[in-house]
């Protein structure tokens, strides 16, 4: 009997529709390609990108920019307007987002919503909006995933995880997730080809059957502004043997 393994897909950024195909190409297709509003002076201008990119056949996922919780509104307007196959989210904005896009007639959008580790495994903090991110409480990863479970959110992104360095806090996190039915977890932060391959291994081992790394800025060329196709392919390398 086969063995079923997690789906893994990279989160990343593209230039523009030609550098996105070469990245979803050398990914094998196994990629979301991101729009962050923050990076347009207006909605529609974001949505435009959008649906440049869903017109070369690309998955897109609509994002903040910079994890910049003020943008959380605009991501939803350019969500509804666009219907994207992936939302980034802030925790508490996650369940309106949910709504506006059932409101638009999505019924394919995944979308996550955002916490952050507190330093101690098992247990998060939730607060992760424009006003509510200036309070520290944290509460345990069952609670905040029981919450989401109740939205109706599909995934947990967790934020920063510092690359290897809170493999423990990442362990806590997607057992919990898996615990409340939600088996899709996005590990992000510090993410790199020396790290990619044990984080995957450890949100797989704690029951995630679909992993989202994200890998912005750090695979950019700060000259052209594109994508290197060349770090997608040396990520995609360091993956674990049955995620490749």
């Amino acid at each position: 009997m086969s063995i079923q393994h997690p789906i893994v897909k990279l989160n990343v950024l593209a230039r523009d529709a030609a550098n996105a195909a070469e990245v979803s190409a050398a990914a094998g297709g196994r990629v979301y390609i991101g729009v962050m509003v923050k990076h347009f002076a207006t909605n529609d201008e974001a949505a435009g990108r959008v649906r440049e990119l869903q017109q070369a056949g690309i998955p897109v996922s609509v994002g903040l920019g910079g994890g910049d919780p003020a943008m959380w509104s605009r991501v939803v307007d350019v969500a509804a307007q666009t219907r994207p196959e992936h939302v980034n989210q802030v925790f508490p904005a996650a369940g309106y987002t949910l709504g506006a896009l059932r409101a638009a007639g999505s019924g394919h959008t995944l979308v996550n919503a955002l916490v952050t580790p507190s330093g101690t495994p098992g247990r998060v903090r939730i607060a992760t909006g424009p006003q509510s991110g200036a309070y520290r409480e944290d509460l345990t990863c069952d609670a905040a995933a029981a919450m989401l479970a109740e939205l109706g959110v599909h995934s947990v992104k967790l934020y920063p995880i510092d690359g290897t360095d809170r493999l423990d806090e990442v362990a806590e996190m997607v057992k919990a997730s898996v615990r409340q039915g939600i088996a899709l977890f996005e590990p992000t932060g510090g993410i790199d080809a020396r790290s990619i391959g044990r984080i995957v291994e450890v949100c797989a081992e704690h029951g995630a059957q679909t992993i989202v790394p994200h890998i912005y800025t750090s695979i950019i060329d700060p000259a052209t502004g594109l994508t290197r196709i060349s770090d997608i392919e040396e990520l995609i390398a360091a993956l674990p043997a049955w995620a490749r």
